[in-house]
């Protein structure tokens, strides 16, 4: 798998300086070298120092932007990066301060002096996160970014305050390790082997294959995958640090390992990316393990749908009619409207079997929530106002972009069908919204619900602000803290 970046933090050593290797990252506040590592740097580089950071180009640079200095004269080192961050900041700033150190690692040993920031964990987080590489299928194994050494007034408190967030980093890596598998390794059976591996940290997981998937009524679920060689699955992990026999919070995951669209199928370009179609369910499966590394003091319970969508003489066609478990039957009009059918059967099961305070759905679900957001911002649906606020309040605490879009009864006449009682799918006008209001009719009236469609944050071409190209792990920092501040006893 991917090879975190390993973060020390020790005390500056100012006398050492001058033989350091490598590059140097220097967290700058203000126009002059005040701190005692800028000063003694400015020292060693004959002014340099001073002079880079009275420059116009440092003036003008927003806070958590970089300003190289190539084998500086007096040091050893390839560069000395001065990084501008303000002691009054923004935990965003920090964290992006920390990323822009990142992308200019590439795999020298690094020295970063923070000194006695305030936000000195955060910056190292941002630092981790950006760091991150996807590498286990190169023929040369990457040298990745090795071990950075955080230079600080304090390291034991700021190791102390880094913790939980190393928890957070290493559930963000899990999900973007998922979503960047290809479809030949991250089957439907290695997905589940991968999430049952969870249980050495404290997670109780169960696998429910198709035989029971059949009895408990999962005919939604199964036509989706009914088609393909990988069996279909329902995997559940419960996370219990809360009150004994206190009712879960829960997170649901639409996990497609493949999608081809079935006998629907996609256009030939592009559909290599359908490889991230189970998004949703590496995001649950990240949250997961952040909270059983944190310990963390709510119980929660994680459950994902895992298919493959496939074109076959035994696929699902478009014109069958399946019932749900919840007794619903479903015209399948369209077999690459599929996530809905997986989600509609787990949210019911979610609900009769935990009872759960409030509930959590995320999907890789429709193209027409980047038509409407792009992929700055993850379509929020939600049948409670109350949740809705207290998710998009901790998704904006962690610089995660998300956009809450209307439901509304008026919707609802799209989803009329001739020979069932709904259809999957209703074209493409408000297609976002419609795919929501189909979920609705497989959430209790009295259980707070939300619906993420992540399919324009997953997984991005370019690089993002915490993220290289590829998978972004988007959701598993905002839910994580949604459950730290609303579910988890004080």
């Amino acid at each position: 798998m991917s090879q975190p970046v390993e973060v020390r933090f020790q005390e500056v050593d100012l006398a050492g300086i001058s033989s350091l290797t490598g590059r140097i990252a220097l967290i700058c506040d203000g126009d002059k070298p005040t701190s005692p590592a800028a000063r003694a740097l400015n020292r060693l580089t004959k002014g340099a120092v001073a002079r880079a950071m009275a420059s116009a180009a440092m003036a003008e640079m927003t806070p958590g932007d970089c300003l190289d200095l190539a084998y500086p004269a007096g040091l050893q080192i390839e560069a000395l990066h001065l990084v501008r961050l303000p002691r009054k900041t923004t935990i965003d700033e920090a964290r992006r301060a920390g990323a822009a150190v990142a992308k200019r690692l590439g795999d020298s040993l690094a020295t970063v002096l923070v000194e006695a920031h305030p936000r000195a964990a955060e910056i190292s987080f941002g630092l981790a996160l950006r760091a991150y590489e996807f590498t286990p299928h190169k023929s040369v194994p990457s040298k990745g970014f090795g071990q950075v050494v955080v230079c600080v007034a304090d390291p034991e408190a700021v190791a102390a305050a880094a913790a939980p967030l190393a928890a957070v980093a290493e559930g963000v890596f899990f999900t973007r390790d998922l979503v960047n598998e290809p479809a030949n390794i991250l089957t439907t059976d290695d997905f589940a082997a991968r999430l049952a591996a969870m249980q050495d940290l404290g997670i109780e997981v169960e696998i429910l294959e198709e035989e029971q998937l059949a009895k408990l009524g999962m005919r939604a679920l199964l036509g989706v995958g009914q088609g393909s060689e990988s069996p279909s699955k329902v995997v559940l992990m419960q996370w219990l640090g809360g009150e004994k026999d206190a009712a879960p919070f829960a997170l649901v995951g639409k996990g497609v390992v493949f999608d081809t669209g079935g006998i629907s199928i996609k256009p030939a370009g592009g559909m290599e990316e359908m490889t991230m179609d189970m998004g949703g369910a590496g995001v649950v499966a990240g949250v997961m393990r952040t909270l059983a590394l944190r310990r963390a003091k709510a119980n929660v319970v994680g459950i994902v749908g895992l298919v493959e969508n496939m074109p076959d003489g035994r696929a699902q066609r478009p014109g069958d009619v399946v019932k749900s478990m919840r007794g619903v039957t479903i015209e399948v009009i369209n077999t690459d409207a599929e996530g809905r059918l997986v989600l509609a059967d787990v949210l019911w099961y979610a609900q009769e079997r935990f009872k759960p305070v409030g509930m959590i759905d995320l999907a890789t679900l429709t193209g027409a929530v980047i038509v409407a957001l792009g992929h700055e911002n993850t379509g929020v649906f939600s049948n409670n106002d109350a949740l809705c606020n207290a998710f998009l309040k901790a998704a904006e605490a962690e610089g995660e972009g998300a956009w809450r879009l209307p439901m509304g009864a008026g919707y609802d006449a799209k989803l009329k069908s001739r020979l069932a009682d709904i259809v999957n799918s209703c074209g493409r006008d408000g297609g976002s919204i419609t795919a929501a209001q189909f979920l609705r009719r497989f959430v209790k009236e009295d259980v707070p619900w939300c619906h993420l469609d992540i399919a324009g944050t997953a997984l991005l071409k370019a690089d993002s602000a915490l993220a290289p190209k590829g998978a972004t792990g988007w959701g598993v920092r905002a839910l994580n803290r949604l459950i730290k501040d609303r579910y988890e006893a004080k």
